[in-house]
């Protein structure tokens, strides 16, 4: 489905919310995930291994590194769909795989995803395909569903396009389309995988513009695989790196910084590729060598 919804019992979510509100407003960085000595595996062989860092609530944070370094692998542990072979993700202080299932089915629920492809059900119109999740996790009537799919279809620029089927849209409308059922239930929490795989130079520039608009509108942190290096240095202010080779992340920091100051070479080479820039600066950038 690409979405988890939010939970809307309890009072946890809501402090806590209110914490970070307060801390964001002095300034303070507060973390929202924390990767604590995460080892990944298939069978016996190793993928990343004592993977060590953290997403700071409104962070838009990007998994970057070469092809089969295990960058959507680890986004997957991120989401719960990966059981780790060693250590833990931790969402709001709560830890996703040492608690119960029901814990990290209710931390889960403040998740919304969207896959490579989309992953949207083509004998449904995009209007159902966004409508999914609000009828299966919330009592909302057909009717009250009906105007927050209408909602987030413009929230996406796609308001008119409900009743067209994912066949009839072009590739940026299909991704723009998986976004608004990854926002349906308000999640805190918005993981993409590689989000401008597929599409040309505009529509992708066109698609970074409108994940900053939500970064800034819903207040969510965003954690996203690309190695699109304009998306990268367009809308990232934290990112790890991690390296085929070594099985481990090389560096982690503001993009542009580590462009800047990372003396370590491969970061060096994949962020010098080609004609992309940075857009903006940040602050200094944290590097760990392996």
């Amino acid at each position: 489905m690409g979405i988890v919804g939010r939970d809307g019992g309890g009072n946890d979510a809501t402090d806590s919310s209110s914490v970070v509100e307060v801390k964001q407003v002095v300034g303070e960085k507060v973390p929202h995930i924390v990767i604590d000595n995460l080892t990944m595996t298939y069978g016996e062989r190793v993928i990343q291994q004592n993977l060590n860092f953290t997403v700071n609530h409104r962070d838009i944070f990007v998994i970057m590194g070469g092809s089969g370094c295990g960058k959507s692998t680890l986004l997957k542990h991120m989401i719960g769909l990966y059981h780790p072979h060693q250590g833990d993700v931790i969402v709001d202080g709560h830890a996703l795989w040492k608690g119960s299932a029901y814990k990290r089915q209710q931390l889960m629920r403040h998740f919304g995803i969207t896959y490579q492809a989309g992953a949207l059900i083509s004998s449904l119109t995009l209007a159902e395909n966004i409508g999914m999740p609000l009828d299966l996790y919330t009592d909302l009537s057909p009717a009250d569903i009906a105007e927050l799919v209408n909602l987030k279809l413009a929230m996406v620029g796609l308001a008119g396009f409900g009743s067209y089927y994912p066949s009839e849209v072009s590739g940026g409308m299909m991704k723009r389309a998986a976004l608004a059922r990854a926002l349906a239930l308000d999640p805190e929490i918005l993981f993409f995988d590689e989000p401008s795989a597929g599409l040309d130079p505009i529509s992708a520039r066109r698609l970074d513009d409108l994940i900053l608009e939500l970064s800034e509108s819903m207040r969510a942190t965003i954690v996203m695989v690309t190695h699109e290096l304009a998306s990268i240095f367009a809308i990232a202010n934290n990112s790890v790196f991690l390296d085929a080779q070594s099985k481990t992340l090389l560096a982690t920091g503001h993009p542009a910084e580590l462009l800047q100051s990372c003396p370590i070479e491969k970061v060096q080479a994949f962020l010098r590729r080609g004609e992309a820039t940075p857009e903006r600066t940040g602050k200094e950038a944290h590097v760990t060598q392996s």
